[in-house]
């Protein structure tokens, strides 16, 4: 009789409140937009060849944060799995920020 298993997959959760949903969408709209804000703000007060390299550089640290922000709340059983940037918001702010009771 084999013994191996599969464990199930824990569903992303769901933020009940506004004020959750509001703290999941600012915190998926910064790591999605981000990048490109501070990439603007450097070609708009210095010169689009400062901007390419804010551009670079902060590609790299947004998604060094988004790997930190995924692998401190996603169980480690999944943590395989690709998530977006509202997946990793939903976590986030349901495990860290608005701790929902049932």
């Amino acid at each position: 009789m084999q013994t191996d298993f599969i464990n199930q997959i824990e569903p992303t959760p769901e933020l009940k409140t506004k004020k959750c949903k509001t703290v999941a969408f600012l915190l998926k709209m910064a790591l999605q937009y981000s990048i490109y804000i501070f990439t603007f703000i450097a070609w708009y007060s210095f010169d689009y060849f400062i901007a390419i390299g804010v551009f670079f550089l902060s590609y790299i640290v947004i998604g060094i944060i988004k790997s930190k922000l995924r692998n401190s709340v996603i169980p480690k059983t999944q943590q395989e799995y690709n998530y977006n940037d509202k997946g990793i918001a939903d976590w986030y702010t349901a495990r860290e920020l608005c701790i929902e009771l049932d």
